[in-house]
């Protein structure tokens, strides 16, 4: 059984003439073209800890087979703003699992794909653990009863807009939570 012992966040950017082209030019935005991509649900592993980009990205050998959670979004439409992003949740105790989502969208800054994106995972982790909270609340305020909780100590996200191509090629925009051993 393998339980990812890291785990880092990447993004990029990819515009090209057509849609799969245009992907892969997002996946070498974000440092992770070289390897096979499985794409796994949304648990962070208990005791995994986070490393930066550059970190990770030295662990990749290229053609192995590497777990991550990730958003995709595109378009070929001119000028129009597409996001994606992934939310994490880290709960105090570190043996304990915590929560990543993905979310994509369209026409949402970075700030509020990501806010969302963290929202979902914060809400899944808090369900998990027992916090009570009013969904209808706003973000902020439900941020503020989870860090009164003294359950969940940390969340975040990593979050890639861009406009559409005005050409009308595909534009593709990508986050991913790498899980490595």
């Amino acid at each position: 059984m393998f339980v990812p012992k890291k785990i880092f966040l990447t993004k990029g950017v990819g515009r090209e003439r057509d849609k799969l082209t245009s992907f892969e030019a997002a996946l070498r935005d974000a440092g992770i073209a070289s390897v096979n991509l499985v794409q796994v649900s949304s648990i962070f592993p208990p005791n995994c800890k986070i490393i930066s980009r550059n970190k990770g990205l030295s662990y990749l050998t290229p053609g192995a087979i590497v777990f991550c959670v990730m958003s995709q979004n595109a378009t070929n439409e001119p000028h129009r703003l597409l996001a994606a992003s992934v939310g994490l949740a880290v709960p105090k105790e570190k043996n304990q699992h915590g929560y990543l989502s993905e979310y994509h969208s369209f026409g949402e800054t970075e700030l509020k794909a990501g806010d969302y994106a963290e929202d979902l995972a914060a809400t899944m982790l808090a369900t998990t653990l027992g916090v009570e909270f009013d969904p209808d609340t706003s973000y902020d305020e439900r941020k503020e009863i989870w860090k009164i909780s003294d359950k969940i100590v940390r969340t975040l996200h990593i979050t890639q807009t861009a406009i559409g191509d005005k050409r009308g090629w595909w534009t593709t925009v990508l986050t991913a939570a790498v899980l490595l051993p």
